[in-house]
């Protein structure tokens, strides 16, 4: 077969963990003599499992550019003879899982299987940023040294990165586990995407403590259904010897306010659930004593013991935050005493982010892209008393279309002004993605249309008054405006600085 002949996958484990062949899943970069991992296309895993379809050319283009081995399915291998136009010396591992088996070799490499890195992931429609964030907190404050990979930033000490994936892929994963273990991390707290779940982007590392914030529609455009969707997230509850992602007697934490959380709950005895509803045992029950402008004060009840926690955080969304973090830490083992760090935490870039200004205006910007999401962020606006709210938001492009017109039902609900707007349009007409979103402002009392993001923020901050607030809702943290293929420099916080002079 064109100079190839099959090997044991397990020959290939010592000869990468010796540093011997590097490991690429890139055809257009593989180096002479390495390894090459063929992995399926990066869509939904359905009822017939990945996609591979078209393999065997990247193969082929690997072959041809030098690599000594390949990792790929039978019937990959079987595939790219047909097209391989020209000898090859190469040995081919061929395994049922391609993606499992990178995760193999990118331990290897790595030594990512003997790290001391315990990894949380938390994952969940909405929540996750703030939810890191909070348990980073905790972690610092209980004299760990923790890192954090998540939607906003990949950092750990004497590292600092804008993260382009909210998980990234297998091999960078890996690469930043040794890297938090040889800074001295000893836990890592991450954000746990759907797609990254579903693509095995964890393959060869297993979680220490997950936690479940919520499950709203998102994502119907990857996932066929929200159960697909939940059957995806709660494979990170599920133990390594059943195929999911836990470690034997991980922390886990759930969030008993949501139906899918409640299922997560009543399904595995080691569970904590958290809820600012229900009390019982196993949970960690949160009341909300005060809220307003100035953040929150809470009441925790869990078994015999009660403790209060003042926040500057706003709104009971951030509540059910805070208590998520508490509950996982508990979990974890941390003493309650370690939870008051949460005291001093002001908050995540893009999460209800507040824009100061010489003028005094209470503009916040918020990356709530979700029908729940931003139903949540003008629910905490409103809790906390402002005498309007106006609200800027668009639906990004080439993304679910069905809940655009729940966006639109979400705004009205709660705002007194909506300027409908563009986020990131893509390769979609701005015209047509707010068109989608207009059945939706049905009732809203008033309603004002500007597809330039720019223009429409001025709009919103001229019509703004002393005690309004201004909701920029949708792209949060995000430093840029996708149009087409291309990232453009935009941000929120920055053009209301500059629009209120204050840049």
């Amino acid at each position: 077969m064109n100079g190839i002949v099959t090997m044991d996958f397990d020959v290939l484990l010592p000869l990468v963990r010796a540093k011997r062949v590097a490991i690429s899943t890139h055809s257009g970069k593989v180096g002479r003599d390495d390894v090459f991992v063929s992995l399926p296309k990066a869509v939904p895993v359905g009822p017939a499992g990945p996609d591979y379809s078209g393999a065997e050319i990247y193969l082929a283009d690997a072959v041809r550019a030098g690599a000594s081995y390949i990792v790929c399915t039978e019937n990959a291998l079987k595939a790219v003879e047909t097209v391989l136009d020209q000898p090859g010396v190469v040995q081919a591992a061929v395994v049922p899982d391609p993606r499992v088996a990178l995760g193999q070799l990118a331990a290897a490499w790595y030594g990512t299987v003997q790290s001391g890195v315990r990894i949380l992931g938390i994952t969940g429609t909405n929540g996750k940023t703030t939810t890191t964030y909070l348990l980073e907190a905790i972690l610092r404050g209980a004299g760990h040294v923790p890192g954090v990979i998540g939607t906003v930033e990949y950092r750990w000490p004497g590292h600092e990165e804008a993260s382009p994936l909210t998980t990234p892929d297998c091999m960078a994963l890996h690469g930043m586990v040794a890297a938090m273990e040889g800074a001295g991390v000893d836990t890592a707290v991450m954000e746990v995407s759907s797609h990254a779940i579903d693509q095995d982007r964890m393959a060869g590392l297993s979680f220490a403590g997950a936690l479940f914030t919520n499950l709203t529609q998102d994502h119907l455009d990857y996932h066929q259904s929200m159960e697909e969707y939940f059957s995806v997230k709660a494979r990170l509850f599920v133990p390594v010897a059943k195929g999911g992602l836990a470690m034997p007697g991980a922390a886990l934490a759930v969030n008993l306010d949501d139906e899918y959380g409640e299922r997560l709950f009543v399904g595995n005895s080691e569970v904590t659930g958290f809820s600012l509803k229900r009390r019982g045992s196993r949970i960690l029950n949160g009341t909300v004593l005060e809220q307003g402008r100035e953040g929150l004060r809470l009441r925790m009840t869990y078994e015999d013991d009660s403790w209060e926690l003042v926040s500057p955080l706003v709104g009971e969304f951030n509540a059910a935050n805070l208590l998520g973090a508490q509950a996982l830490a508990l979990a974890f083992g941390l003493g309650r005493n370690s939870l008051q760090a949460l005291a001093a935490f002001g908050g995540v870039p893009g999460r209800l982010e507040r824009v100061a200004n010489p003028q005094g205006l209470s503009v916040f910007v918020d990356y709530a892209h979700t029908p729940d999401a931003l139903q949540k962020a003008l629910a905490a606006l409103r809790s906390a008393e402002f005498e309007r709210i106006v609200t800027v938001f668009g639906c990004g492009g080439n993304r679910d279309r069905t809940k655009r017109p729940l966006m639109g039902e979400a705004a009205s609900a709660l705002s007194d002004v909506v300027v409908l707007t563009s986020d990131n349009p893509r390769k979609e007409d701005p015209d047509a993605i707010m068109a989608d979103v207009r059945p939706g402002l049905g009732k809203a009392g008033k309603v004002i249309e500007e597809k330039d993001r720019r223009k429409a923020i001025g709009i919103a901050l001229e019509i703004l008054k002393p005690g309004d607030a201004l909701l920029i809702a949708g792209k949060g943290h995000e430093p840029y405006q996708i149009i087409g293929d291309t990232k453009y420099p935009f941000s929120d916080q920055q053009v209301v600085r500059g629009l209120l002079g204050c840049a």
